[in-house]
């Protein structure tokens, strides 16, 4: 066993199964010797359930997802060389809409209906995916551990803006205005509309650090649980096997108790007979 093979089963099963297959694949690791692969094992995250059913799409739907990336590369591509998305936005769309049906199915198969925000999150990751290509990898990988999002209104790495018109954040022609009055923010509609966007941009951030924060805490949340649920089933264990030696012992003792009043008799009887 690799930490290749070793994560890839651990992000396949469901979220409730995630920690007691990662026990088994961490005492499995120790017990092949290998501590560090142990302990790499033993720090993987488990997954939020929309990270669960993005991860199950490109186990169950890697053809259609692989499309989707595709399309994905292909915005990106056409958005740096100042190319028409037309076509690919729609493609995009068509395809997001299809992945996020089909995550449906395969969760309510598993077991684990999406519920309406996860199903937002599988969304949001999908679209993510088409416009970074980090993101696009960690789902094609399959091992996500929480939703993601893209920040911004274009493709992570590229120029805000078409190749040639990303430009000098001030207007052309802004010298040969009229200064005998006190300058007023330029109303060119380009440096407005950069203006919202850094607004938005920052905003969305804002917000998405916030989800990732929240995000975390429900992880960990969800380990303290598991932890606890792990500890309440050992010692259940112990528990059971506490009573079935005291129920052991009782019955010991009972058959003492037995044999020691049989003895008791037998050594009392000779002595009646002799009075």
């Amino acid at each position: 066993m690799d930490f290749s093979s070793a994560a890839h089963e651990l992000y396949g099963v469901t979220p409730d199964a995630f920690m007691e297959t990662r026990t088994r694949l961490t005492k499995r690791a120790r017990g092949d010797g290998d501590a560090g692969l142990a302990k790499r094992i033993g720090a993987l995250r488990r997954p939020t359930q929309s990270a669960w059913a993005v991860n199950l799409l490109s186990r169950s739907a890697g053809e259609e997802l692989g499309w989707l990336l595709e399309a994905g590369a292909g915005m990106r591509s056409a958005w740096a060389s100042g190319g028409s998305i037309g076509g690919l936005e729609q493609r995009r769309g068509e395809l997001v809409a299809l992945l996020v049906r089909t995550a449906g199915r395969l969760t309510e198969e598993a077991g684990h209906p999406l519920r309406d925000p996860a199903v937002r999150e599988v969304e949001d990751t999908l679209q993510a995916a088409t416009v970074d290509a980090s993101v696009a990898d960690e789902v094609r990988e399959g091992r996500l551990t929480r939703p993601r999002r893209h920040s911004g209104f274009v493709p992570a790495g590229v120029p805000a803006g078409p190749a040639g018109r990303a430009g000098s954040a001030e207007p052309a022609g802004r010298a040969e205005r009229p200064t005998g009055r006190a300058r007023r923010p330029a109303r060119d509609p380009e440096p407005t509309g950069r203006a919202d966007d850094r607004k938005a941009r920052a905003a969305r951030e804002r917000d998405e650090r916030r989800l990732a924060e929240r995000e975390e805490k429900v992880a960990s949340a969800w380990d303290d649980s598991d932890a606890a649920s792990a500890e309440v089933a050992r010692l259940r264990r112990e528990l059971d096997r506490a009573v079935t030696r005291r129920d052991a012992a009782a019955r010991r003792l009972e058959r003492a108790e037995r044999a020691r009043d049989g003895a008791s008799e037998a050594v009392r009887g000779p002595r009646h007979e002799s009075g």
